[in-house]
């Protein structure tokens, strides 16, 4: 009997395509309750997920027989990466499929918060004719600073690089061939800061008041990574201070947003009653083709584990 697959989240039909090429069984289980996959997963030797579940040290004791998880993503925070190692279950990402999307849509909205077209669309279509109200800044001669140096923040470097700013990029563990900098370089000299970084217990909360106050000059701050890495109560005290003069955010500490408590909803309001804010669902990474691109990666790395 071949081993058998199962797909936990919607992905791209050719996961499923592309497994069965490699002779696996694939059960689809994208509708599924945590509960039924908690029941099934005993059976399974490879599993594919998005984000509905936590992958953890008490889901992977009952998966007896899994030797492979194939992330259809890039962050990783929500399995457990070390009782995965300790069972012997290699774990796939795929950040190589989503980063031209990722550097694509964190560059459009910068270029949408410098240049007011998200305000000034909304304007035009209500008969408003504003265009000094519309002035706008540009990215040439600005300094960027990229934390962050994995395939998304070295998509993004190569990419504004070419608008003529100064880039400076640091990233704690994996060296940095061009544009090599240190936090200080950032904090002195960045008029742009974007994040590109996992959630991990060192990055949860990073961007705090304290982390913020460091700066020499105000910031436009990006966050498309994991919204955990920037809580809103120091962005909204950025926003007040006037030392974040502009904010994009991808992802939110909570985007579960019909579970917010009324605290996370004022906080919410205040930020975003802030002209210089832009706002998406956790997209960054989400095009036509990306959805197709993250399953060649993974059936790469899937097919590279078991000819190796």
């Amino acid at each position: 009997m071949p081993a058998q697959v199962l797909i936990i989240d919607e992905v791209h039909e050719s996961m499923a395509i592309g497994l069965e090429a490699m002779q696996f069984s694939v059960v689809d289980g994208s509708t599924w309750s945590k509960e039924e996959i908690i029941q099934q997963i005993a059976h399974f030797e490879g599993l594919v997920v998005r984000s509905k579940l936590k992958i953890d040290t008490s889901f992977l004791t009952k998966a007896v027989s899994l030797r492979f998880i194939a992330r259809a993503g890039a962050g990783l925070d929500l399995i457990d990466l070390e009782a995965a190692h300790q069972q012997n279950v290699a774990v796939f990402a795929a950040n190589e499929g989503n980063k031209e999307a990722v550097a694509e849509h964190v560059i459009g909205q910068l270029l949408s918060l410098a240049h007011h077209m998200h305000k000034s669309d909304k304007e035009v279509r209500q008969g408003i004719w504003d265009r000094e109200g519309n002035r706008g800044w540009e990215i040439s001669g600005k300094t960027i600073g990229i934390i962050g140096y994995g395939h998304m923040g070295q998509s993004v470097a190569s990419r504004l690089s070419c608008f003529g700013s100064t880039m400076l990029v640091y990233d704690k563990y994996q060296p940095v061939s061009r544009y090599n900098a240190d936090m200080q370089d950032i904090f002195d000299h960045a008029d742009i800061v974007s994040l590109h970084i996992p959630l991990t217990e060192e990055t949860r909360g990073m961007v705090n008041e304290q982390w913020i106050s460091q700066f020499k000059k105000p910031i436009v701050l990006i966050n498309s990574s994991r919204g955990a890495i920037t809580p809103l109560p120091a962005l909204l005290s950025g926003l007040q201070s006037g030392q974040i003069q502009g904010l994009i955010l991808d992802v939110l500490p909570n985007e579960k947003i019909n579970t917010w408590s009324t605290e996370e909803k004022i906080l919410f309001d205040q930020i975003s009653s802030y002209p210089a804010t832009l706002f998406s669902p956790h997209v960054a990474g989400w095009t036509i083709e990306s959805y197709r691109k993250i399953n060649e990666v993974l059936l790469a790395k899937i097919k590279a584990f078991y000819t190796a």
